[in-house]
């Protein structure tokens, strides 16, 4: 499959989902020539390592759900009514970053990657989820991602701040308590800006209060040379800044 799923504690009911941290592509219609520069701009680098970073420090291990394929072929987080259709940046992107077509339009093509990616993906997190739900009472999705520096083109919302750490929230699946934690773990936040919402599936969004969730946008410049460089030591203080949010954790809403 095109993802992995690496466990945690039995008794952990958080999940660090890493959707977009691959520069894995296939055969998908994608623009060769233009392939290398769109990684380089919309992958959110680096952040399985942050992931991994964070699950091998904290006290209890929570679970990955970890994305192996790039978002140009299939993003699993957007959807058919996505207000990113409208930039051409639905699940199956027909744009990249600056408004340039990346592929031709052809809906057999597209049907055929959402089911052989998208829909499989999305089964197997709600799985988790569900997995999580019986063993604990609860999940907690910590969606890990990053943003540029300076707003790229493709952004709807980019005049607004641009924090080191975007939290995205949601008003049914973010409790008040996790996101004091989330604050108290990382410093320096700010509030679905430039960025909103978090991931859920859709089995459970927005009814199932059990199910918490929160995105954590991390602003590149903290730990990476954009685009699409490498990594600086600011990677080891967010991975530490994760694990402290995965053990605090509140047990209550």
């Amino acid at each position: 499959m095109a993802f992995d799923v690496l466990p945690g504690d039995p008794a952990s009911p958080v999940i660090l989902h890493v959707p977009h941290s691959s520069r894995n592509v296939i055969e998908s219609g994608l623009y060769p020539d233009i392939v290398a520069e769109e990684l380089d701009h919309l992958t959110d680098a680096h952040t399985d390592l942050i992931a991994l970073g964070a699950a091998a420090t904290a006290a209890r291990r929570p679970w990955i759900f970890m994305n192996r394929l790039s978002r140009l072929v299939v993003d699993p987080e957007r959807f058919i009514d996505d207000e990113m259709v409208r930039a051409g940046m639905g699940p199956v992107y027909t744009h990249g970053h600056a408004g340039r077509r990346l592929r031709d339009d052809d809906p057999s093509r597209d049907a055929k990657l959402l089911h052989e990616h998208f829909h499989p993906y999305a089964e197997a997190m709600t799985g988790l989820v569900d997995d999580r739900l019986a063993a604990t009472g609860r999940a907690v999705i910590l969606d890990v991602h990053s943003y540029p520096t300076a707003p790229l083109p493709y952004e709807l919302h980019a005049d607004g701040p641009r924090p080191p750490v975007c939290l995205g929230t949601h008003p049914v699946h973010t409790p008040d308590r996790l996101l004091a934690a989330a604050r108290a773990a990382f410093g320096d936040t700010g509030l679905n800006s430039p960025f909103a919402g978090c991931y859920v599936p859709l089995e459970h969004y927005d009814r199932d209060q059990a199910v918490w969730a929160l995105m954590v946008e991390i602003r590149r410049d903290q730990y990476m040379v954009e685009p699409g460089g490498p990594p600086t030591e600011g990677i080891d203080r967010l991975a530490r800044a994760l694990a402290i949010l995965v053990d605090t954790v509140p047990a209550h809403r």
